[in-house]
């Protein structure tokens, strides 16, 4: 098989032999392994598909920040830049990642789509074969590093609201001014959600859809942030499989921080159950109620995972991956930023280097074993037990 010429990605790249490790994604948990692979010594390239670092961070709506302070948002050997106790704002992030990057020289291929991936047949130490929108690479192990806004949910009633009915997902919802005016239909109460109707509710006359109602938290329960009390505790990192993770995931896993239900009674907005139709410019509950002359809605009904392009059999199954803390039944590939990976903290920017740590090491570990043809068979006849 040709070995690509990998100076079309990366000018330190050899092309005498296939690359240590492919990371796929170069948002926060990908930027967080790339930093412990390079003190690692191993040969490593990043690749996304955005034209920019931080480019999911910028796509974001314009007054989203976030709800950890800033001495609690740092990756792996780089302070966030702002003050403690204030809440950086998504293009601070976004630049924060651009300069981590540049701080630590760390190799990255932007406008790079990952189109395909495959084990390649017959090669005794393992090796994938990575098709992107740039070309073709070659790796001993792969990364995952996708992070969880993938694909955009959307429930099937949208398509009852009319076209005059300007409908928008909370991925590409950007301001009020964005929306029409008039009656604007908020579904979904996480925490972007109520963000979203909280702003919108200062200019036009709001409705909220609520499947379910997750806990709201204060963001500083007894003068202190939530963060603060998550940390000395403990819990941010208690491992999903402990008693409490479990008591936690089962009552729905997420809080809302810092958007309290007395915030959104205060706003003047109306609260519904469940929305279960819609017919023209109008919306029903699940309890029977109404409302007509719908200008617009605002789907804050989160993500779904998708890995169309992943072609390794018996790690994705098209509803979730199977792995144990980011360890899958194909060695050599990885994942890591999946929500509840192995804490709370998995998916959030300020925690994700303990899992990058841990994985960095045992990638390592992978990539030194003398004969990994017979680790590889004893992986896959141990199996694998899954993990979400």
């Amino acid at each position: 098989m040709h070995i690509p010429e990998p100076t079309a990605f990366d000018s330190r790249l050899d092309s005498r032999e296939p690359i240590d490790v492919l990371v796929i994604g170069a948002g926060q948990a990908g930027l967080a392994v790339g930093h412990h692979l390079a003190r690692r010594g191993l040969r490593f390239l990043l690749v996304d598909a955005g034209p920019e670092l931080g480019h999911t961070w910028r796509s974001r709506w314009d007054s989203l920040r976030l709800f950890t302070p800033a001495e609690y948002d740092a990756l792996p050997g780089m302070p966030f830049p702002a003050a403690a106790g204030t809440y950086p704002g998504k293009d601070q992030v976004a630049d924060y990642l651009a300069a981590y990057a540049t701080r630590f020289d760390l190799s990255v291929a932007l406008g790079t789509r990952v189109e395909h991936v495959e084990e390649v047949a017959g090669e005794p130490d393992g090796l994938f074969r990575v098709d992107t929108s740039r070309g073709t690479l070659l790796a001993r192990q792969v990364v995952v590093a996708t992070g969880p806004f993938q694909q955009p949910r959307v429930p099937a009633v949208d398509a009852g609201f009319a076209a005059p009915v300007s409908q928008v997902h909370s991925s590409a919802y950007r301001n009020p001014d964005q929306l029409p005016p008039g009656r604007t239909l908020v579904v979904g109460a996480g925490n972007s959600g109520l963000q979203i109707a909280l702003e919108l509710s200062r200019s036009r006359e709001v409705h909220l859809a609520v499947g379910t109602r997750q806990k709201a938290v204060p963001q500083r329960p007894l003068g202190r942030d939530l963060f603060w009390w998550l940390t000395r505790t403990g819990l941010i990192t208690r491992p999903a499989t402990s008693p409490i993770a479990a008591w936690f995931r089962k009552r729905g896993g997420d809080l809302v921080i810092g958007t309290t239900w007395s915030d959104v009674e205060a706003a003047g907005i109306a609260v519904h159950p469940r929305l279960t139709g819609a017919a023209g410019r109008s919306a029903t509950f699940a309890d029977g109620s109404r409302i007509d002359d719908v200008a617009a809605v605002v789907w804050a009904t989160g993500y779904r995972p998708a890995y169309p392009w992943l072609d390794v059999p018996g790690v994705w199954d098209g509803a979730e991956v199977h792995h144990v803390r980011g360890r899958t039944r194909v060695p050599g590939l990885w994942f890591i930023g999946l929500p509840w990976q192995h804490s709370r903290g998995s998916a959030l920017l300020g925690f994700v280097g303990d899992d990058a740590a841990w994985l960095s090491d045992e990638v390592a570990a992978h990539a030194a074993q003398p004969n990994r043809a017979a680790a590889s068979a004893a992986a896959s006849s141990a199996g694998v037990d899954q993990q979400r």
